[in-house]
């Protein structure tokens, strides 16, 4: 799985002129899946992003978590993280999970973060969403799951 994470002070998701997911500061995260995620992939990276220390304390490093700032979440399905543009013009979507086997898996990482105490809004599963967003910093980091757990690597 791969998160786009950015810090907010404001995001909002939109399906035809009508706002289906607002925050005000915290994390808008777009969320791609692969073929090889699972359950346990995806409980890795929604305790990744609940718990990264990107927000400044009172010393102005980044040391506090969404969850330390009572921020929000917006979580976007969004397939073309997994874009492949290494060859010709056209990306090409063929690492990319099949959609219900995203949905699935999309649903179960907001799931996940909620069950943190997180507010999370989302967007709508292959839907063609207008989104908008404050970007605070700008801070924004490409979050991957490991793949490499037959090489001793451990979620």
């Amino acid at each position: 799985m791969r998160a786009l994470v950015q810090r907010v002070s404001q995001a909002k998701v939109e399906v035809e002129d009508q706002t289906i997911g607002q925050i005000a500061d915290g994390l808008l995260v777009f969320v791609g899946v692969t073929h090889e995620d699972d359950p346990a992939k995806c409980r890795w990276l929604a305790d990744k992003v609940a718990n990264l220390r990107i927000f400044e304390d009172e010393a102005g490093k980044m040391n506090r978590s969404v969850l330390d700032q009572g921020g929000a979440i917006l979580a976007v399905s969004q397939f073309t993280l997994y874009g492949d543009t290494r060859r010709g013009r056209r990306p090409s979507f063929t690492e990319a999970a099949p959609p219900e086997a995203a949905n699935a898996l999309y649903e179960l990482f907001c799931d996940q973060l909620r069950e943190t105490g997180l507010t999370v809004e989302t967007g709508q599963f292959q839907a063609d969403m207008a989104v908008s967003l404050t970007n605070n910093g700008p801070v924004t980091l490409l979050i991957e799951t490991p793949q490499l757990r037959n090489k001793g690597e451990d979620l």
